[in-house]
């Protein structure tokens, strides 16, 4: 739908769109305040016009930790903090985007090649998106937005995923009357951050923020993943997601980070492959007293993860499908316990003295004593650990772990449904 800034305004001071902002939020009334300030900003910034609004989650690794580089499957699923835009179209090839208290960004959209200089920017980002979507056939053109975030940085929610899915949906609205795919939108938000941005991240953040929910995704294939929707009511079950900020930092931590795939892609050249994926796990493990001869021992650990993660993201799909719950909290802590062992990314082996996760996990595991779950979430080392705390458990939770790390520390989430969306149709 598209309208007048000031009816928009006028539309949710009335309360004519609570029904559609109930079922995408908790607190109405702050997401009203939330979309008539960022509607405010955009005339304050280009005056009133004809607009429209979109929102884009971000996002939580359930299970499948550092698998989807290597063509694995993972399950994620969105939340409820999100981006949110709103965006006018205009003539011409030029994109103008005011990102909360940043400067307006300039894209001119007559050359999409990537430009060295935006490397690491949310410009880069754009074009990134803008070309790939051209290549798949859709239409792109020049718009003026005003974007604002709840997505929280660096807490492995993946703000930048949030950020390109939703510069997709605003194409997807203004110019392809939303028919843009959610897969596609993944695809092609993933594409920006790996050639236009410079980081060689795989699909899962992208492919869970576009399609909303909680999806089980298989990357045999990453041109063509096998995309699986599922339900998982945390509330009918008596429990809550919380994302806890652990406050470590990731400064420094790239080549951590970079050395996960490369370590798991050094055993998967050993057998001839490329990634894991396409390695017979049986030959693997009987090949590991060879494989010690030639690569060290964190390599082959790293694999054993790998092997072991997938089958749990089958079992778990299997314990949502016959409503085992208790099978599910089981398999999210094998996931942690083999992420902190064997895949080794809770803390950097290159700074030891800063565990910052590791005490979070110790922390959560004596609240929960047995109940519910908790691992390393998102790309690790630093940031944020997951926790699935039992209902009548979460206020002595949230009060132990921001006792430890701060007051808002901790984060109790929903699952989102919607994916990259036009919020009012």
């Amino acid at each position: 739908m598209r309208q007048e800034t000031g009816d928009w305004i006028r539309d949710l001071q009335s309360g004519s769109l609570d029904e559609r902002l109930q079922e995408i939020y908790t607190d109405v009334d702050a997401q009203k305040a939330r979309y008539i300030g960022l509607l405010k900003t955009f005339e304050k910034t280009f005056g009133p016009a004809q607009t429209e609004i979109f929102s884009a989650p971000g996002r939580t690794e359930v299970c499948g930790n550092h698998t989807d580089h290597q063509h694995g499957m993972v399950a994620a699923a969105a939340v409820d903090m999100d981006i949110i835009a709103v965006a006018e179209r205009v003539d011409g090839p030029l994109i103008e985007v005011k990102s909360d208290k940043y400067p307006v960004m300039h894209l001119s959209l007559e050359s999409l090649k990537p430009v060295p200089r935006e490397k690491g920017t949310s410009v880069g980002l754009m074009r990134g998106v803008a070309a790939k979507l051209k290549k798949m056939g859709y239409r792109i053109g020049g718009f003026r937005a005003v974007m604002t975030s709840e997505v929280l940085g660096g807490s492995g929610l993946s703000s930048s995923a949030a950020f390109e899915v939703a510069v997709a949906a605003i194409l997807s609205g203004l110019y392809n009357h939303m028919k843009v795919k959610a897969v596609e939108m993944a695809v092609a938000s993933q594409f920006a951050e790996n050639v236009y941005f410079g980081k060689p991240c795989g699909l899962m953040d992208q492919m869970a923020s576009a399609m909303g929910g909680l999806t089980f995704m298989d990357f045999k294939d990453p041109d063509k993943p096998v995309i699986q929707k599922m339900d998982l009511d945390l509330a009918s079950f008596g429990h809550s997601l919380c994302i806890v900020d652990t406050k470590g930092s990731h400064a420094h931590l790239t080549h951590e980070y970079a050395a996960v795939p490369a370590d798991m892609q050094a055993v998967a050249k050993h057998f001839g492959k490329e990634v894991l994926r396409d390695v017979d796990p049986e030959v693997f493990y009987q090949a590991i007293p060879r494989l010690r001869r030639k690569l060290d021992d964190r390599k082959i650990l790293r694999a054993m993860h790998f092997f072991r993660e997938e089958d749990r993201v089958s079992a778990i799909r299997k314990t949502l499908e016959t409503g085992d719950f208790e099978g599910f909290l089981r398999l999210i802590n094998a996931s942690g316990d083999s992420s902190f062992k064997y895949l080794q990314n809770v803390y950097p082996a290159s700074a030891p003295a800063h565990q910052s996760l590791s005490v979070g996990l110790s922390v959560s595991e004596a609240i929960l004593a047995g109940r519910g779950a908790c691992r390393v979430h998102g790309g690790g080392f630093a940031g944020t650990i997951q926790a699935f705390v039992p209902d009548d458990l979460l206020p002595a939770y949230r009060e132990a772990l921001e006792h430890i790390f701060g007051q808002g520390a901790c984060h109790v989430l929903r699952i989102r449904p919607w994916g990259g969306i036009r919020v009012f149709e």
